[in-house]
């Protein structure tokens, strides 16, 4: 048995997503999506909501913004706060046996993109790196991730890191059966990629949840 997994997504528990929990479930549902990891941004509340609606299908996940970049978790048993250091906060993943990738390594774009060299310093410490990301506006930033992957001999994961519902499955992984951590670290490299990538249009959709929410903090 396989499972079509989504690793990278978002809901509005993320300040640029305006995505319900129930509804990225009932999206999954219909898109075919058997696994999915919801990676709010430094929270894990959108998954446990999820969770709580479909716990065979969600996985709580979490991306974590580092002082150096951001790290990717999945099977997350503890929220992880934003602003420790990348050593400090894969310690605290690891003593959860969280399953640790790194999300789009090389965007320059993002906040959360990572220095080659900081990224090496790490990398013994975690089990895959993100070498494609649906949202990444240059195909060089992922071919960079993946030759980074090959050459370093780490596994690979990739990411819709949707922020809309239309998002979600453009970036998946099938992959055979896995219901924990230690499942996933056994099978990630059976992964059978499908990828997509989403334009700019996907970014500006984030800007507008973010100019949403400011508004409906002042109303």
């Amino acid at each position: 048995m396989s499972f079509c997994t989504e690793f990278h997504c978002h809901t509005i528990h993320s300040k640029d997503s305006l995505v319900r929990p129930a509804d990225l479930v009932v999206a999954c549902r219909k898109k075919g999506i058997e696994r999915v990891i919801i990676s709010d941004h430094n929270t894990i509340q959108g998954a446990l909501e999820a969770r709580s609606i479909d716990p065979e299908r969600v996985i709580i996940g979490e991306e974590i913004m580092t002082t150096q970049g951001e790290i990717l978790a999945a099977f997350v048993q503890e929220e992880i706060p934003a602003g420790l250091t990348p050593q400090e906060t894969i310690r605290r993943l690891k003593e959860q046996d969280a399953f640790i990738s790194i999300s789009h390594p090389f965007d320059f774009t993002r906040s959360g993109h990572w220095l080659e060299a900081d990224l090496l310093e790490i990398l013994p410490l975690v089990d895959a790196i993100e070498t494609f990301n649906a949202r990444c506006l240059l195909p060089r930033m992922n071919h960079q991730a993946a030759v980074f992957a090959q050459d370093n001999g780490i596994p690979s994961t990739v990411g819709s890191d949707a922020h809309t519902v239309w998002e979600l499955g453009r970036a998946t992984l099938t992959l055979p059966n896995f219901n924990s951590a230690s499942d996933l670290r056994t099978v990630i490299r059976q992964g059978i990629p499908n990828i997509r990538s989403t334009g700019i249009h996907a970014r500006l959709a984030s800007r507008y949840a973010v100019l949403s929410k400011k508004l409906w903090k002042k109303s």
